[in-house]
């Protein structure tokens, strides 16, 4: 059994994984920017912090 097919699954995996994630901070980023709303600025900003939160 060759293990390159699994590698290319999980390499596709990983790269949709990474593009939903980019997604989901591109969207939360303009909500945060164009929303009329204080609260919902707010609210944004700190969702931005908790999914860019650097580890260490």
């Amino acid at each position: 059994m060759s293990v390159l097919p699994l590698l290319h699954d999980g390499a596709a995996l990983a790269a949709a994984s990474a593009a939903l994630y980019a997604a989901s901070i591109a969207i939360v980023v303009a909500v945060s920017v164009l929303s009329a709303s204080p609260d919902h600025r707010r609210d944004a900003r700190e969702t931005l912090k908790i999914l860019l939160r650097r580890r260490r």
